[in-house]
Formats: C-alpha cells, structure tokens, sequence
C-alpha cells in the first residue's frame, strides 16, 4: 500500500511538471491524494496526507493597443468688426456771401445727365457759377445758383 502512495505522488509530480511546461495558463493548484485501500483501524485513525504542489506560470503582458486620441480642432474666433456708425455731414459752398449745399449740387447733376451713373465726377467753379462733371465718361456743365 504505501507502494500506491508514492507513485501517485510520483504521477502528482509529473502532472505538476507537465503542467509547468505549459505557458499562457493561470496558477494551478494540485492536490495530491492518497489512493484508495482497505480500511483498517489502525490507518482509520492516521490523519490521510496530501501534498498541495502550487505551479505558477507567467504570462506574457500584451501590449494594450490605445486607440489614437482625436484632437478637436481650436474653435477659430472671429475678431470683432466695429459697427460702421453713419455720420450725416452737411458739406455747404460758400461764395461771395451766398452758400450753396453740396448735396443740392449732386442732386442737380444727376437730373441734368438724366440717367444712372456708375461713376460721377464734380468740379465746381463758383467764381463762375458753374459746376462741371464727368458721368461714365461724359463731359457735361450746367450752371449752378448761389443763393
């Protein structure tokens, strides 16, 4: 009978090793126990061994595969445009104690060319009371009044 017991201790042994031998696996506990016999008084009363073969086996970290963090792109912050604030001006022409507003000459012009105008050119003479200008290329005077 104790023949029994060492070769299973022997057969624990080499279960152990073989296991040892294979990687990639968690920590196995093996537990060896006593093979079956006949019960008698005197091996009733002997506490049964075991033998606990502890077998470690290392696994190979894997490298952890991130995933590419996304960068968001810098909010593009408009700058600030002041507000165009209109200014009314009055431009008035003074001569020999009269004044005559630029706004009236303008006016008279563009009733004197009689059509749109892309472009309006005013020269304005007052020592002979005149205004000559020059509409989309077009040569023309007319008289202007100073009051």
């Amino acid at each position: 009978m104790a023949t029994t017991k060492k070769t299973t201790a022997k057969a624990t042994a080499a279960k152990a090793a073989d296991v040892k031998e294979e990687p990639a696996k968690k920590a196995v506990e093996v537990k060896a126990k006593p093979a079956k016999t006949v019960a008698t008084a005197a091996k009733k009363a002997e506490p049964a061994k075991t033998e606990t073969v502890k077998v470690e086996t290392v696994k190979k970290a894997e490298p952890v595969k991130k995933a590419p963090v996304k960068k968001a792109a810098p909010k593009k912050v408009a700058p600030k445009k002041p507000v165009p604030v209109e200014t009314k001006v009055n431009f008035f022409v003074e001569y020999a104690g009269a004044q005559v507003p630029v706004e009236e000459v303008i006016k008279n012009v563009k009733a004197t060319y009689g059509k749109e105008a892309k472009e309006i050119s005013i020269y304005l003479k007052p020592e002979e009371s005149k205004a000559y200008f020059v509409a989309d290329g077009n040569a023309e005077e007319m008289d202007v009044f100073f009051c």
